[in-house]
């Protein structure tokens, strides 16, 4: 990871692996992207939040250009990268540029199998309660497991960027064991709920009015 990065500070959290769709309008990004495009360089996405930035971010690939448009816009597709730490904002030109370091966990840090285990059974089961199909194979690649699920792992952005910010596999796994405890709770019981209106009219063991 570089020692400086352009930034783009959007109203999203990227996690690590994750792609996202961009459209690309405003000239300072344009410029921005054009130099990533340039010299195949990285930049980074950090949560913005009513001009504030969020102090951890993560380092975007743009893995393919989808469209170019005559007046310079841009639709394109990134892949989270490594997340950084922001330790100094610079405004020296059209876009934000920062001194970053690496955000890392432990070194060696043993994940319990049954916890993993645990993590990609619940998912499963929101998927499939979704409607989604279960594919175990997405569960299987080098990137962190926890990082793999919680690309749609039903989180609101504030959970999202406390997830992306906490240095451990074994922490974020047990964050999402009861996330999916609570929405797997929910879930079930919208699920009876329209189970019983399918009925006859009327929900049974409730009374007739």
């Amino acid at each position: 990871m570089p020692d400086r990065l352009p930034l783009f500070p959007l109203s999203l959290v990227l996690l690590p692996g994750e792609p996202v769709p961009l459209h690309i309008f405003e000239p300072r990004y344009k410029e921005m992207i054009a130099l990533c495009l340039r010299e195949d360089l990285a930049f980074g996405i950090v949560h913005a939040n009513e001009e504030r930035l969020a102090k951890v971010g993560t380092t975007a690939w743009i893995r393919r250009v989808v469209t170019r448009y005559d007046d310079g816009r841009l639709d394109i597709v990134v892949v989270g990268g490594t997340r950084f730490r922001l330790t100094e904002v610079h405004r020296d030109r059209s876009y934000l540029t920062a001194d970053v370091r690496p955000v890392e966990d432990p070194e060696g840090e043993a994940v319990p199998p049954d916890l993993r285990g645990r993590v990609i059974a619940q998912h499963m089961k929101l998927v499939e309660m979704a409607g989604g199909d279960v594919r175990p194979e997405v569960y299987q690649g080098p990137m962190e497991v926890s990082f793999v699920v919680a690309r749609n792992a039903g989180m609101e952005l504030e959970q999202k960027q406390e997830f992306l910010e906490t240095e451990s596999e074994i922490a974020r796994l047990t964050f999402l064991v009861d996330h999916f405890e609570a929405i797997l709770s929910r879930v079930q019981r919208v699920k009876e709920i329209r189970d019983l209106s399918r009925g006859d009219g009327h929900a049974n063991g409730f009374p007739e009015l």
